[in-house]
């Protein structure tokens, strides 16, 4: 089967032929060039990427599977947040549309400015997340009207040990379905045996991580919208001493994710 990539300013887009659309809004490592002067070092090396999480589920096209992926840093702008940069856990520090710090509390900003200006906001927001969910909704919209339903998964992935943001080490595999209102409950009863079958990875249902922006707004199954997010602990497929992929690390949990896919295509939502 064969996928045409279609790239544009902000994201690049791999259309489907099932009710799967995979959102992959962290992947992106650009960062516009007038912005860099006023960047850290840390900043400029973007260490809160989603590394490697398009490659991990490249397989996914095979499957028929639609693919809306971002190209832009999250330090520009952060596309799983809601447009009024409304908190999304009330426990957890704040991360933000457009962050000022990194993941760990370090500025992202020569200045040390605690915020980015509104304005300044309000023009990322017009020109890179816009653009992002337009076309996230028309994938949406396609696949449902095709298919009399939408399956969409916001594909993740976070080093395994941030203090500031959770405690502990993150399990393996955190899927997030916003307590049970972002889907069916068929997909976490489907998924839930095929991951407590495999010991090799840990595994969370609604655990640190719940879903994002767009597995809330987007998940609306009385609407026949079906939305999950996988939070996947980067150690589980590369070394997150660097950032480089490990393919022989990342092909079993590949096997598993393409198995979780598989099962999610293979269930009766249409009638749901």
């Amino acid at each position: 089967m064969t996928h045409t990539a279609q790239t544009f300013p902000t994201h690049m887009v791999v259309l489907g032929t099932t009710p799967l659309v995979i959102s992959v809004p962290h992947g992106g490592t650009a960062l516009p060039p007038e912005l860099a002067p006023e960047l850290t070092p840390l900043a400029l090396n973007v260490p809160d990427t989603d590394w490697h999480v398009g490659r991990l589920y490249g397989f996914a096209t095979t499957l028929g599977a639609a693919m809306i992926m971002a190209s832009q840093s999250r330090y520009l702008i952060d596309l799983n947040r809601p447009p009024d940069d409304a908190a999304l856990y009330a426990a957890a520090p704040k991360t933000g549309l457009c962050p000022a710090e990194s993941f760990a509390g370090e500025p992202l900003y020569l200045d040390g400015r605690p915020a980015v200006p509104a304005a300044e906001v309000a023009r990322r927001r017009a020109k890179y997340w816009g653009p992002y969910h337009a076309e996230l909704r028309a994938l949406l919209d396609m696949a449902r009207a095709k298919h009399g339903y939408a399956l969409l998964l916001d594909a993740h992935s976070i080093r395994s040990v941030v203090p500031r943001l959770f405690d502990g080490r993150l399990p393996d595999i955190n899927i997030g379905t916003n307590d049970g209102r972002s889907c069916s409950p068929r997909l976490t009863e489907a998924l839930r045996p095929r991951l407590e079958a495999t010991r090799r990875w840990s595994h969370v249902f609604n655990g640190r991580f719940k879903g994002g922006h767009i597995t809330r707004h987007y998940g609306q199954p009385a609407q026949h919208v079906h939305a999950l997010q996988i939070e996947l602990a980067q150690c589980s497929y590369m070394d997150e001493s660097g950032t480089s992929y490990d393919a022989a690390r990342a092909a079993p949990l590949q096997e598993l994710l393409q198995a979780l896919l598989e099962t999610l295509l293979a269930l009766p939502l249409k009638t749901a």
